[in-house]
């Protein structure tokens, strides 16, 4: 056996069929392996893998080991000459396996051996190459030197940005997501450290590797796709903290005691500066707009009631009391903000008429507040039209501005759809079109490209495959999609890195005989999935929706516990639900249990579920996942309240 191919899984369903579909073609007539250790995933990964991969050997461990045991496990069956852990977010080309080994076999030196990645547009991706992260390199990280003077021998060590990543180079450090190990090197340096539950399993692993006596080598000559970039992580709270706390880990192990000492101490100080950095960055990015908002708001409405006093109540100077506006203006802008985001106006792309719907929302909701309040609390119903006015145009006003600036995500949704161009055959085109049209991704001008030499008599081939960047740049082409069972993935590299040259595209690949379309629009997302619209519970507007009525029954319950609790099964696990719920860890309607079956979208676990309002007889597991599968495709407030009132009596389970 000359390759053994270990690829560790955990939810990544879709992802994992594109990376296998790649690896069955570049096996070739290479006498191979392929493990699949699946971490106890809930997707339907396991039932893919069984139904559409069979040749491989399938671990399905009934809980999530981490990275580096459910590794372990596969290492300690393989057989191959050289052992290759692949990440399932990967896509390798045809001539992938056999160059790499034929590097090996010529290399008696080479413990291990890394490959350029690319992330979902092209680009190439600075951890294919790393420097062993010493306290110096470290501190160079840390602190932004690394950042600022890439391509510096002194600075730039953790990614080697001063090494040519068009030529092979012997490194330190290899990338977990393609990490190429010969076997005898692994008999005699160990498998990887299971105390490293994720990260810094690969660091050690190299660093072990390089101290039995080996060299670890980055080679240019062969490329994958590797979707989920070390960069989709750095604004994740978690990943600070696990990813640093194995860098102490690492260093208590190989370093001096002293250097041990220094670099915990590095580490932890990026830790909080790293954790702080992520957490206000979120905090300022999810509440620059509604400040902004709320400023504009504010400022308009003591504009306009200075107005309103000089040019209407002439004379009268202050006529309102101040310490009533001080109370009034800000509660009003708060409502309007609530209702703007409630009816949707946050949400990208923007869309106007969900903000003036809220506005007006909002406004009915102050009016009818300032009809129950006493006389002598009331002072202008003026003041709050003149107010919702201001308040819609100003929205208006800023929204149209940030659009003509090109702020990003701060676009208006024009209701123009994505030009895209499909690359296959004309059997596999008119099927991804169709895989397209049941997707939630609004599709308007579909062109095909041919990848032969066809008749293209039919209006909707727009050429061939080598006229693709002519293509693109005529019919302005916004989003290409490749046919993997067409096209070699060498081909479909080659072109993205070609396309995206200059320009702002994305690109996409479905993999055969699935029903999902696989991308990565830029370098910051974890990767874009297109699959048959089944989440709309997911959509923004349904998790508010749900969450309102969450918190709604909540408050209902809460008030109403003393006569309900002697309708309860079990009344103190109704009133511990009813924090829960409030406190946003649980909802009152989730799904029914063993829908591990099928790919649903992540909500939060539920009190009570569609099949609580059948009978014990119809409660089978088949009834259960269709269920299941009814309630995350099509979302209604009803459906909930529907469910907690036949099922009212288990509200404590």
């Amino acid at each position: 056996m000359k390759l053994s191919v270990i690829i560790v899984n955990y939810n990544v369903q879709h992802f994992l069929e594109q990376c296998l579909h790649s690896v069955r073609k570049a096996t070739g007539s290479i006498p191979l392996e392929v493990f699949v250790v699946d971490n106890n995933s809930v997707d339907g990964s396991v039932a893919m893998v069984r139904e559409k991969f069979p040749e491989a050997i399938l671990i399905a461990n009934r809980e999530n080991t981490g990275f580096s045991k459910a590794n372990n496990q596969a290492m300690r069956l393989a057989k191959g000459e050289y052992v290759l852990l692949l990440n399932p977010d990967t896509v390798v080309e045809e001539t992938t396996f056999s160059k790499v080994i034929a590097f090996m076999d010529t290399h008696a030196d080479a413990g291990g051996l890394g490959v350029q990645m690319l992330d979902g547009k092209g680009n190439f991706l600075p951890e294919s190459k790393r420097g062993l992260p010493t306290p110096r390199v470290a501190f160079y990280k840390i602190f932004g030197l690394s950042a600022l003077f890439p391509k510096s021998k002194t600075f730039g060590r953790y990614h080697l940005g001063f090494l040519d990543q068009h030529q092979t180079h012997e490194i330190e450090i290899l990338s977990g997501a393609f990490m190429l190990m010969r076997k005898s090197a692994l008999d005699k340096v160990g498998l990887l450290d299971e105390a490293f539950f994720m990260y810094g399993e690969d660091i050690d692993l190299s660093y072990r590797i390089v101290q039995g006596g080996w060299k670890n080598y980055y080679f240019h000559d062969t490329r994958i796709i590797h979707y989920k970039g070390e960069s989709t992580k750095k604004s994740s709270v978690n990943y600070v903290f696990v990813f640093y706390r194995a860098m102490v880990i690492f260093a208590q192990k190989h370093f001096s005691q002293k250097n041990a000492r220094l670099f915990s101490l590095l580490i932890n100080m990026a830790i909080w500066l790293r954790a702080g950095a992520a957490i206000a960055a979120r905090f300022l990015k999810a509440m620059a707009l509604p400040a902004f908002d709320a400023a504009v708001l504010l400022g308009g409405l003591y504009f306009i009631k200075q107005a309103y006093e000089t040019n209407v109540k002439l004379g009268e100077g202050d006529y309102y009391s101040q310490q009533l506006v001080n109370i009034a203006f800000p509660a009003y802008t708060l409502i309007w903000l609530i209702a703007v985001y409630f009816s949707g106006g946050y949400d990208k792309p923007i869309r106007l008429l969900k903000i003036v719907r809220g506005v007006v929302a909002g406004t009915a909701l102050i009016l009818i507040a300032y009809a129950l309040l006493p006389e002598h609390l009331r002072f202008s119903r003026a003041l709050i039209l003149l107010g919702a006015g201001w308040a819609i145009t100003s929205f208006l006003l800023t929204r149209m501005l940030f659009h003509l600036a090109r702020f990003k995500n701060l676009r208006i949704d024009s209701g123009r759809v994505k030009r895209m161009a499909i690359v296959g055959s004309p059997d596999e085109c008119k099927r991804v079109q169709g895989v397209l049209r049941q997707t939630n991704v609004s599709t308007g001008f579909i062109g095909f490209v041919s990848v032969a030499d066809l008749p293209t008599t039919d209006n909707v081939y727009l050429g061939r495959f080598d006229q693709l960047n002519d293509i693109v740049t005529i019919y302005a082409i916004e989003e290409v999609v490749f046919c993997a069972k067409d096209l070699p993935a060498e081909h479909i590299i080659d072109r993205m890195a070609q396309l995206s040259s200059g320009r702002t595209i994305d690109f996409k690949i479905a993999p055969p005989e699935s029903l999902s379309i696989i991308g990565s629009n830029s370098i910051d997302t974890a990767g874009d999935l297109y699959v048959i619209d089944m989440n709309s519970v997911n959509k923004p507007v349904n998790r508010r929706n749900k969450r309102v009525i969450d918190v709604g029954l909540s408050i209902l319950f809460l008030g109403t516990f003393p006569v309900l609790m002697w309708a309860m099964k079990k009344p103190f696990g109704f009133v511990g639900n009813i924090v829960a719920v409030l406190f946003g860890q649980k909802s009152w309607v989730g799904y029914a249990p063993d829908s591990g079956t099928i790919h649903l979208p992540k909500i939060k676990q539920g009190v009570l579920s569609s099949a609580d309002a059948l009978d014990d007889s119809q409660r089978t597991g088949i009834i259960s996942n269709r269920l299941n599968l009814l309630y995350a495709k099509d979302y209604k407030i009803e459906n909930d309240i529907r469910v907690v009132w036949k099922a009212f009596r288990g509200l404590g389970n």
